[in-house]
C-alpha cells in the first residue's frame, strides 16, 4: 500500500472513531464550499464593475477623440492626397499623444479605397490589426460607434493581456475611414488579481478561525464525554470505584454528577450481588457438609433394610427399594452440589498427566453398557488408531464423558454415536443421539444448572441436573471447549475439545459440529 493510500486510510479511520474530528471535516466543507460561493459571486460582480466602468470611460475618450479628429478633417484646406495624409498623421499622433490613454491609434481606408485615398496610419504596428475586419466593417457600415475585447500581445513567452478595440467612422476629402483607437485593460486585471488574492487570503483565515473555534467548542463538549468513555470502559473491567470529575454547574457537570450516581449505584447493587452470592455458596458448600454426617446414618438405616427386603410385605419391599434408589440420588446431588461449591470458591485444581483418550472413553462405554443394553439403544464408536494422547486430568475428562453419553443413552430413541479425532493441537470427541433433539432456546440453556429440556421427564438413572454444568466447568478448567447441537426430532451432539498440551492453544476443531447424519456411518462395536 502507498503512502498516501496509507494517509487515507488513516484520515477516514480517525473521522469514524472521533466526533471532533468529523465535526471539524464537516466545518471546513462546509465553510469553504460557502466562502467558494461567496468568492465566486463577489468576485464575478466586482471583475462586471471594473470592467463596465473601463468600457464606459474609454467609450467616451473614444466619441471625444473621434470628434476631434473629425472637427480636424473638416477644418482641413488641404487639396491633395500628400498634404491631406501629412496631415492626418499629425492629428493621429495629436489625439493619441495629447489626453488620451489609448495604447494605439490607427486611421484606416476602406478596402475599396481609390488612388485618390491615403494609406494606413497606426502608433504602433503591433495593434493595428487587434481589431477584426467585422468590427471594422460595422463601424464603417453602420455609421456609429463599435467595440469589442481583444486580447494584446506582450513579450515574447509572456501571456496576453486584454484590452479594448473602439471603432468609428470619419470622412476625410468625402472618403469614410475607419478610426480605431485600442485601449489596454491590464491595470485593471492586475487589481482584480489584486482583489482576487485578498479574498482568498480572507477566506483561508476564516476558515482557519472557524475551524479553530469549532476545535475549542468541540474540545469543551467531546472532553467530558471522552473522559465519561474512559470511566465506563474502567467500571467495565471492574474497577467500580472510577468516577467522573465534576467540575461547574453546566449540563455537562450534571451529567457527570448523574453518571456518578448511576455508577455508585451500580457498584453498591454489585457488592449486594457479591456478598449475596458469597452466602450462597458457603450455604450451599455448608448444607452439603452438614448433611453428610445424617445421610450416612440414614444409609447405613436404609442398606440394613433394603438388605432384608426379602423377610418384608411386598409393599415394604418396594419401599426398601425406593429407599435405596433415593438415598443413591441424594449422596450424587450432595457430591455435585459439592463440586459445584468448589468451582465457584475457585478451589478447584487439575491433577494432569498424559493419558491416551481413546482409553478414556473405552472405559466409560463399557461402564454404561448396561444402561444402554436396558434401555435398547446402541452404542457405536469410531476412533482413530493412532494414540490419542493428551495432558489432561483423566478423573474429570472421564466424567464429562461419562455425563454426555449417558445423557444421550437416557434421550436416544435406538442409537448413540461415540467419535475421537485429533489435530497437532487438540482432541474432540463427540457423541450424538438420535432422540428428540434440542430447539434453539434449549441448546442455549442445555448447560444450566438444574435445568432440564424435559421437565415432566422421570429420571430413572438417578440424573441431579448439574452433570452438563459440571461438564462444563471441568471443560473450562482444561481450556477447552464443550458445545451443543441440537434439531428437535432430529437429534443433537455434544462436542468436548481439549488441548494436547496442558495450557496449549485449541485450533481448528478436528470434528465439526452439526446435523448427526453419519450417525449410522458409524461403526457398532460390541460394549
Amino acid at each position: 500500500m502507498t503512502q498516501p493510500a496509507r494517509a487515507k486510510r488513516g484520515l477516514i479511520a480517525l473521522v469514524r472513531r472521533s466526533l471532533q474530528a468529523r465535526m471539524m471535516v464537516t466545518v471546513i466543507l462546509v465553510s469553504s464550499v460557502a466562502l467558494l460561493a461567496v468568492g465566486v459571486a463577489l468576485t464575478g460582480q466586482v471583475r462586471s464593475g471594473i470592467f463596465n466602468a473601463r468600457v464606459d470611460d474609454v467609450l467616451r475618450e473614444a466619441s471625444r477623440l473621434a470628434a476631434t479628429a473629425q472637427d480636424t478633417f473638416d477644418a482641413s484646406t488641404a487639396a491633395s492626397p500628400i498634404t491631406a495624409e501629412t496631415m492626418a498623421r499629425d492629428t493621429i499622433g495629436q489625439i493619441s499623444s495629447v489626453g488620451s490613454s489609448a495604447r494605439a491609434v490607427s486611421l484606416l481606408p476602406p478596402d475599396d479605397a481609390g488612388p485618390g485615398a491615403i494609406s494606413a496610419i497606426f502608433t504602433d504596428p503591433d495593434l493595428w490589426e487587434v481589431a477584426s475586419p467585422d468590427l471594422r466593417e460595422a463601424a464603417r457600415t453602420g455609421g456609429r460607434q463599435v467595440w469589442q475585447s481583444v486580447a494584446l500581445p506582450t513579450e515574447q513567452g509572456q501571456p496576453t493581456t486584454p484590452g479594448v478595440a473602439v471603432a468609428q467612422a470619419v470622412t476625410l476629402m468625402a472618403t469614410q475611414y475607419v478610426l480605431v483607437m485600442v485601449y489596454d485593460l491590464g491595470p485593471e486585471q492586475a487589481t482584480m488579481s489584486l482583489i482576487a488574492q485578498v479574498l482568498a487570503g480572507s477566506a483561508v483565515a476564516v476558515v482557519l478561525i472557524v475551524v479553530f473555534v469549532t476545535w475549542l467548542a468541540t474540545l469543551q463538549a467531546v472532553r467530558p464525554v471522552r473522559q465519561a468513555a474512559q470511566v465506563a470502559a474502567k467500571l467495565a473491567d471492574g474497577a467500580l470505584a472510577e468516577r467522573i470529575p465534576v467540575r461547574g454547574h453546566d449540563e455537562m457537570a450534571t451529567l457527570a454528577a448523574s453518571f456518578n450516581e448511576m455508577a455508585s449505584s451500580i457498584q453498591r447493587h454489585i457488592d449486594q450481588l457479591e456478598n449475596l452470592s458469597k452466602l450462597q455458596r458457603r450455604f450451599v458448600s455448608d448444607v452439603s457438609h452438614e448433611l453428610r454426617t445424617p445421610l450416612a446414618t440414614i444409609r447405613m438405616a436404609g442398606d440394613l433394610i433394603y438388605a432384608a427386603r426379602d423377610r418384608f410385605p411386598p409393599d415394604v419391599a418396594r419401599s426398601a427399594e425406593l429407599l435405596a434408589n433415593q438415598l443413591d440420588r441424594f449422596d450424587a446431588l450432595l457430591s455435585d452440589l459439592l463440586e459445584i461449591s468448589r468451582f465457584d470458591a475457585g478451589a478447584a485444581q487439575l491433577d494432569t498427566e498424559r493419558v491416551d483418550l481413546r482409553a478414556l472413553v473405552g472405559w466409560e462405554l463399557d461402564a454404561v453398557a448396561p444402561l444402554a443394553a436396558d434401555r435398547g439403544v446402541e452404542v457405536a464408536s469410531r476412533m482413530p488408531s493412532a494414540p490419542a494422547q493428551a495432558e489432561v486430568d483423566s478423573k474429570r475428562i472421564s466424567r464429562i464423558i461419562r455425563n454426555l453419553v449417558v445423557n444421550a443413552i437416557e434421550h436416544a430413541t435406538s442409537r448413540v454415536a461415540v467419535e475421537l479425532a485429533t489435530t497437532d493441537r487438540a482432541v474432540a470427541i463427540t457423541v450424538a443421539d438420535n432422540g428428540l433433539g434440542l430447539s434453539e432456546d434449549q441448546a442455549a440453556r442445555v448447560f444450566d444448572r438444574f435445568w432440564r429440556a424435559d421437565p415432566a421427564r422421570a429420571r430413572t438413572t438417578g440424573g441431579t441436573g448439574l452433570g452438563l454444568a459440571i461438564a462444563l466447568e471441568d471443560t473450562n478448567l482444561h481450556g477447552g471447549s464443550l458445545d451443543v447441537w441440537g434439531l428437535a426430532g432430529v437429534g443433537a451432539v455434544f462436542r468436548l475439545i481439549v488441548p494436547r498440551q496442558a495450557g496449549g492453544e485449541l485450533g481448528a476443531p478436528p470434528l465439526e459440529l452439526g446435523p448427526v447424519s453419519s450417525i449410522q456411518d458409524v461403526p457398532e462395536v460390541a460394549q
